[in-house]
């Protein structure tokens, strides 16, 4: 089960977000803890379209987890041979990475395989002490599309990819942090308390701050149709109700109440 609870101590609009609210925090948890919340098929397509509702519902930001004691202990054995597994786990890893808000990966324990896959998808980690990183593919003799590869080479560097993926590497919260891989130690409650501070920011403006970021080298035959989309999101900033309010905000010596268009 992958549950969706608003997060209902956040002010958005100077007004908290009753629970079941349209806006704001919303934190996804898997909830297979027989499992340690490893991905079956199920679960990723349930936690995809977890993702898919949360963005139609208008939320702010969103706060992924595990319940229990592990974040996700990578992908279930008993589907990852199967027809349409792989399918469903880049499906889902995919809605995460490429959601129009920030995602907040609260790594409450291990997250093995598919749960470094998840975390790193996310745009920030926040690591509690148990917290555990690897992609042991090289003992298992799998691997991961160049799309995790790519990823995690971005997120925390050549040499935390290279040794994890080459050289069977496992790192724990403090050589996470050094490495980059983790953005902030904490809790599920530190994660929350920083989504709502993120979820108080201009959401045009942070959407397209994070499709730049994640656009990643292209080829020459898509190269001008992305350029012509960033450049109409990147004018679509300057010309928003958002712009406006920032501005009178700023002379009103006020915090702005932003509203995504």
């Amino acid at each position: 089960m992958i549950t969706s609870t608003p997060y209902d101590q956040v002010e958005v609009y100077g007004q908290a977000v009753a629970p079941g609210g349209v806006a704001g925090v919303v934190q996804l948890q898997i909830e297979r803890p027989d499992s340690r919340n490893a991905l079956d098929t199920e679960h990723c397509n349930l936690l995809h379209e977890a993702v898919e509702a949360a963005v139609r519902a208008g939320a702010r930001a969103l706060v992924i987890t595990g319940q229990g004691s592990s974040f996700c202990a990578g992908a279930d054995f008993g589907e990852v041979y199967s027809d349409g597994f792989r399918q469903a786990l880049y499906a889902a890893l995919h809605a995460v990475n490429q959601a129009p808000l920030p995602v907040i990966a609260a790594v409450n324990g291990p997250a093995i395989g598919a749960g470094t896959q998840l975390a790193i998808a996310c745009d920030f980690r926040v690591a509690a002490a148990s917290a555990r990183f690897a992609v042991p593919t090289a003992h298992l003799g799998l691997a991961v599309d160049p799309w995790t590869i790519r990823r995690l080479a971005l997120v925390a560097g050549n040499r935390v990819a290279r040794g994890m993926l080459m050289a069977g590497a496992e790192y724990d919260q403090a050589k996470a942090l050094v490495g980059g891989l983790v953005d902030r130690v904490g809790t599920l409650s530190d994660a929350l308390e920083w989504a709502a501070e993120l979820a108080r920011l201009a959401p045009l403006t942070l959407a397209y701050s994070k499709r730049v970021l994640d656009a990643g080298p292209r080829s020459r035959t898509d190269t001008e149709p992305l350029e012509a989309e960033l450049a109409a999101a990147f004018e679509a900033c300057w010309s928003s109700d958002d712009f406006a309010e920032g501005r009178a905000a700023r002379v009103e010596k006020r915090r702005p109440h932003f509203r995504g268009r």
